[in-house]
């Protein structure tokens, strides 16, 4: 297994606790958890892909275990996220990275690909619709509305880190073991992320991102097209998400192909990390040269 060392990294006035694995000199492969986790998200991806030969970077994003918390909710906003990957892509001495995405890991790689696409060589990205795929949908597909209801309740100040808080965390525990396949997240597992979540400043934080969005956070992830090649994974069992927002979210898209997994929910890189591995790997090689 290839060795993984932590770094932290300063970028868009910040600092980013990161994993990082891989040869120096390997491509560069950047991976974005989403809400609730950090960057142990994406474990079962970071000594795969290294093997492989990418120079693998893993943060946890802004708000985050042990990266930077600011307090300011205008500090969320999609821009600022966007713009704190594009600080690691120069970091490692890069103009371009595979960026690959779950969840708000995802959102924040499409707008990257959508706004910024001379920092991006491919886009993958796991059960995260394109963030102007939401309203579309719900026009047609009412259901999702009931589906986002909690985003709503997120918006409360102070009330659901109070509750995330309660009963040693039981409340966000049981959200990732309720809404996954069995077995998915063990013991183990959710003792490391009561540890993200217990750090000064974590829940608000997280909660962040969400809040932001009635700072027109979306707002600013461009209409127009996504040029860069994208491959979007989506775990069939969602129930956060629906099959129509992946559908919707390959229209944003020029070059654009959506894989369904009938055996897995949201968490379908965790759930099915060697098939997931293998569509990664596939693509991000395609295109590329034999070897001799």
């Amino acid at each position: 297994m290839s060795a993984v060392e932590f770094q932290y990294i300063e970028t868009n006035g910040i600092t980013l606790h990161a994993a990082v694995a891989g040869p120096e000199e390997g491509p560069l492969a950047i991976l974005l958890h989403g809400f609730p986790e950090f960057w142990y998200a994406w474990h079962h991806q970071l000594a795969p892909l290294a093997e492989e030969g990418y120079r693998v970077v893993v943060p946890d994003q802004r708000g985050y275990n042990l990266s930077d918390k600011p307090v300011d909710i205008e500090q969320y906003v999609i821009d600022e996220l966007r713009d704190d990957i594009i600080g690691l892509i120069r970091h490692f001495g890069r103009q371009k990275a595979f960026i690959i995405g779950h969840d708000w890991g995802g959102a924040v790689g499409w707008h990257l690909a959508a706004s910024r696409p001379e920092h991006v060589e491919k886009l993958i990205v796991t059960n995260m619709p394109h963030p102007r795929a939401m309203p579309q949908v719900m026009k047609k597909h009412p259901t999702q509305i009931l589906r986002s209801s909690y985003i709503a309740f997120f918006q409360l100040s102070g009330i659901p880190e109070k509750l995330f808080e309660t009963g040693d965390f039981s409340g966000l525990k049981e959200g990732l073991t309720r809404t996954s396949l069995p077995d998915t997240f063990t013991d183990a597992d959710l003792e490391r992320y009561k540890t993200a979540w217990s750090r000064p400043g974590s829940l608000s934080g997280m909660l962040a991102w969400y809040r932001a969005l009635r700072h027109g956070s979306f707002n600013q992830v461009p209409k127009t097209a996504v040029t860069v090649p994208v491959r979007l994974i989506w775990g069939m069992g969602d129930q956060f998400l629906s099959d129509a927002l992946a559908k919707e979210s390959l229209k944003f898209c020029e070059d654009g192909k959506g894989v369904f997994i009938g055996e897995a929910t949201h968490w379908v890189n965790r759930e099915q990390p060697e098939l997931v591995n293998q569509m990664m790997l596939r693509f991000l090689k395609e295109g590329e040269p034999e070897p001799l």
